[in-house]
């Protein structure tokens, strides 16, 4: 039972080791794609190599949509949207979109309040009257404007 268990884990230890150097090669491609495709996303805080794919693929899959800002933020599911309780009214994010650049852009507002200082100062002075989740929503429309910039040079 135990040269088994000593057998299968060495197996298992060789098949990691076989995963992670394939992993690296993928990354390795993707990363040398988007400096080809792309070298200026690369620039932007928050956007690495894995994010910068996603958002090219959706861009590639759907080229004649994005005629304007606003439609580049309703592709990626960050357009407002009114909602009404009666007597007030609210924005919210659109729900619908590519799923998938919508995760892209949260996780490069979250890596830019972590890492860029500027984010991290208009974060921790809100506007008045606006809650977290209004200041995190003006975080995430932000790159998309940025990112519609960069995509239409």
């Amino acid at each position: 039972m135990l040269q088994a268990t000593r057998i299968t884990l060495g197996w298992l230890a060789h098949r990691i080791g076989q995963l992670s150097e394939q992993i690296r090669d993928v990354e390795t491609r993707i990363a040398r794609l988007v400096e080809c495709h792309a070298p200026q996303l690369l620039d932007v805080v928050g956007i690495g190599p894995d994010m910068a794919v996603t958002l090219l693929i959706t861009v590639g899959d759907n080229p004649e949509r994005l005629d304007s800002e606003a439609s580049f933020a309703a592709l990626c599911g960050v357009s407002p949207v009114e909602r009404s309780s009666g007597r007030r009214q609210f924005r919210r994010l659109n729900r619908g979109g590519a799923r998938q650049a919508n995760a892209a852009l949260h996780r490069i507002v979250v890596t830019r309040l972590r890492v860029d200082p500027r984010t991290q100062d208009y974060y921790e002075h809100p506007k008045q009257g606006r809650g977290d989740d209004t200041r995190l929503t003006v975080h995430v429309q932000y790159p998309t404007r940025a990112l519609f910039a960069i995509n239409q040079v």
